[in-house]
């Protein structure tokens, strides 16, 4: 088959999923970007040149000098993982901060506003007391893309009540090796998953038109092919983050390219190019990829934004690096700090002529249409925030959008003798594991912080230790022993264990064998001759054979977020269990990486695999 019959073939087989995957309410309905051609004409052909490239910078918020936004008409402004307010993490220094930035704009020769981007990726989770919600690879255990949607909605009121506008989500990447450190930001290791709940997301961001006030634009990412790198191919310290992605392109196309179709019918008005290379060519370098795939055959009509510092890591100096992507057709540019320096190399290029301004107009193009598409041009709404947002911030409404998504995505594993559900007028529950009474460890990567970290994280929400407590009878005694020590007379243990929080590279891992201080409590209860439930949090699935074999019962749970009552809820038999594993489960890291499809394909727990009471 030829690559336009291919594409045609994946947009028509991809054509009838949304309508069926999500109610009637939820289709997108919202203006195409080509439809602000008018309005993007006129405001473009009043714009110098130093202004346009102005509009494909993207700078850090706190490198930004005062001056730096009206002398180099910066068209949009990020904050990345641990870039917060000096005033602190609380929803009102960030949307004084995101104010603060947007009058600045306002203040340039053409007024444009700044689209302000961050990584919202399970919740507004830098911004303390947000709705953190479980990551990706658990949303894939529940296969429900009209809750996928709803957590979206959600996520997106959430960061317009801070005043910013963009978030870089979701990630429709499809990981094939559980060793990946981004594993738990996709939804799971089939094309299936990506295709069919990233595009609920993007529907979910972008609302029904992008310029209705609780509307943020989203960002597919990172294309493509970003979970197919193969182990050790990455750069110094990444055993596979930012590596090779060694497949052909009929291979790239069925596996790593379905989420950015379906994404681009629900209208998604960025994406971003990842780090990683397909075949030895950096995909924010690679013209195939960009161009001649994603903007011609796919018709993508939003614009492309680099990921941070990501042309870096490109062969050549600093102006070869930015020569080669805005070639191929990267619009935007995600230079934290090195802005100044881009604009002035980029001028120089299109002076020398190595840059048409055939091309430089169609980046800004693009970025206008975006801009006109989420109200930030063309209305006489102001850009700036909305703080009567503020008062359904980390709202009981929106927690409870976490939690139905918590019940879903629980996977049960085991449940022998009947064990769960729980009576919830036991006389003594022992809760133990380092992570039964830890927020940080409950939401993993992402939360407040870049790489998140263990103990209160100050996200508020509710943990496991505190879930049971409330669920369970006023006559029900719940002790909790981290270690296992006290067990006394106890009717069943809750053990809750499994990874500390990680993000990128930071956790691209050789193994993946649960640690021995867990499995040392499960062997403790074993020996008390406690009946154990144990409940994993990961962002992937490790090896468990000697827990699994210790325990009466086992839950993959993992990484639920702020909202630890939809553990209990399942757990104490109000709701029944309706995850289904969305990866599959290795026996040993021998089997890693292990797919649906492949060869011997025999793990511990198949993909698709979850026990129901």
């Amino acid at each position: 088959m030829n690559r336009r019959k291919f594409i045609s073939s994946t947009l028509a087989a991809t054509s009838g999923l949304l309508v069926s995957q999500t109610d009637g309410n939820s289709q997108t309905t919202h203006k195409s970007l080509r439809s602000y051609e008018t309005e993007v004409s006129a405001l473009l052909s009043q714009m110098t040149l130093q202004e346009k490239i102005g509009q494909m910078l993207q700078a850090e918020q706190d490198k930004l000098a005062d001056g730096d936004i009206e002398k180099y008409a910066i068209g949009s402004v990020l904050s990345g993982g641990s870039s917060d307010p000096k005033a602190g993490n609380s929803v009102e220094a960030w949307t004084d901060l995101y104010d603060s930035l947007q009058r600045r704009a306002l203040n340039t020769r053409l007024r444009i506003p700044i689209l302000y981007g961050i990584d919202a990726v399970h919740g507004h989770s830098n911004v303390l007391n947000a709705v953190i919600f479980p990551h990706n690879i658990g949303l894939g255990c529940a296969r429900n893309s009209s809750l996928v949607e709803r957590a979206a909605r959600v996520t997106a009121a959430e960061v317009r009540a801070t005043g910013i506008n963009w978030t870089f989500a979701p990630c429709v990447t499809v990981p094939r090796d559980e060793r990946w450190g981004r594993t738990y930001e996709g939804f799971g290791e089939t094309p299936e998953l990506a295709r069919d709940l990233g595009a609920a997301a993007v529907r979910g961001f972008q609302g029904s038109d992008l310029r209705d006030p609780l509307s943020i634009v989203a960002c597919a990412k990172h294309f493509m092919g970003d979970g197919g790198t193969s182990f050790g191919t990455g750069p110094k310290n990444k055993l596979l983050d930012r590596g090779d992605t060694k497949i052909d392109e009929r291979q790239l196309r069925s596996i790593h390219m379905q989420g950015y179709v379906t994404a681009i019918k629900a209208g998604v008005g960025t994406i971003m190019p990842s780090y990683n290379s397909w075949n030895g060519v950096k995909c924010s370098g690679s013209k195939r990829l960009l161009t001649e795939i994603l903007k011609n055959e796919l018709r993508f009509d939003g614009f492309l934004i680099s990921d941070y510092d990501a042309i870096d890591e490109m062969p050549g100096d600093f102006k070869t690096q930015i020569e080669t992507s805005v070639n191929a057709g990267m619009d935007m540019f995600m230079v934290p700090k090195k802005f100044p320096e881009l604009s002035r190399l980029l001028l120089e290029l299109v002076n020398e002529k190595r840059v048409s301004i055939a091309r430089i107009d169609d980046a800004v193009r693009r970025i206008l249409r975006v801009k006109f598409a989420a109200g930030l041009l063309g209305t006489n709404r102001s850009p700036l925030a909305d703080r009567k947002l503020h008062s359904s911030f980390g709202s009981a409404a929106h927690r409870q959008v976490a939690r139905e998504c918590v019940r879903e995505s629980l996977v049960l594993l085991k449940n022998d003798k009947r064990i769960l559900p729980l009576r919830k007028n036991l006389r003594r529950i022992v809760v133990a594991g380092k992570s039964a009474d830890d927020i940080g460890n409950q939401c993993g990567g992402w939360t407040i912080t870049w790489q998140g970290r263990s103990g209160n994280t100050m996200t508020g929400g509710i943990t496991i230790l505190q879930a049971v407590k409330q669920s369970v009878s006023s006559s029900t005694e719940v002790v909790h022993s981290m270690d296992g020590a006290d067990l006394a007379q106890a009717d069943v243990a809750i053990v809750v264990v499994g990874e500390t929080p990680y993000a990128e590279y930071l956790g691209d891992r050789a193994n993946l064998n649960l640690r021995d201080e867990d499995v040392a409590v499960i062997e403790k209860l074993k020996r008390a001759g406690i009946p154990t439930v144990v409940v994993l949090f990961s962002g992937r699935p490790v090896i468990i054979n000697r827990a699994l074999e210790l325990s009466d019962a086992f839950v993959a749970a993992w990484l639920p977020g702020t909202e630890g009552r939809g553990v209990t809820d399942v757990l104490f038999g109000d709701f029944p269990f309706k995850g289904k594993l969305s990866v599959s489960w290795p026996r040993s890291m021998d089997q890693i990486p292990i797919n649906v499809g492949d060869a011997n394909y025999q793990p511990l727990f198949k993909y698709g695999f979850g026990l129901q009471y």
